[in-house]
């Protein structure tokens, strides 16, 4: 299985735990939202880019995570993307065959999307290797 599907599998479950976001998520979509609750999360686009070093295959991927919320303020939306990073800080180096050699946060910003509507975006750069 190639790095970015192993990486969107360990994405989705660890951003699908409760314990990351204390519940507060209505829902982790794959895409865009067809219908849910604010507040939830999107995985949004995944870049891969050539990475490795010598004798050893890799990349680096770019995840992006969408989180939507209505609400009078960014406030809550704040906490969510802290912990959409902690999610992503707790994705097991380890991914069957590939394995994390490190993983930062880019950037994450927060923009109103429309009248009460807010969207955070968080994205990391994953730099991987394959180890078999």
């Amino acid at each position: 299985m190639s790095a970015a599907a192993l990486l969107h599998i360990a994405m989705l479950a660890a951003l699908r735990n409760d314990v990351a976001f204390g519940g507060a998520l209505n829902g982790v979509f794959e895409g865009p939202a067809v219908k849910a609750t604010a507040p939830y999360a999107e995985l949004g686009e995944l870049v891969v880019i050539d990475w490795g070093a010598k004798g050893l295959a890799g990349c680096e991927l770019r995840p992006a995570i969408f989180i939507r919320d209505r609400a009078q303020g960014p406030a809550r939306l704040h906490a969510l993307a802290a912990a959409a990073d902690a999610a992503m800080a707790a994705i097991p180096a380890d991914l069957g065959g590939w394995r994390i050699a490190s993983l930062a946060l880019l950037r994450s910003r927060i923009i109103r999307d429309g009248p009460g509507a807010w969207v955070a975006i968080v994205e990391h750069r994953v730099r991987i290797l394959e180890t078999a």
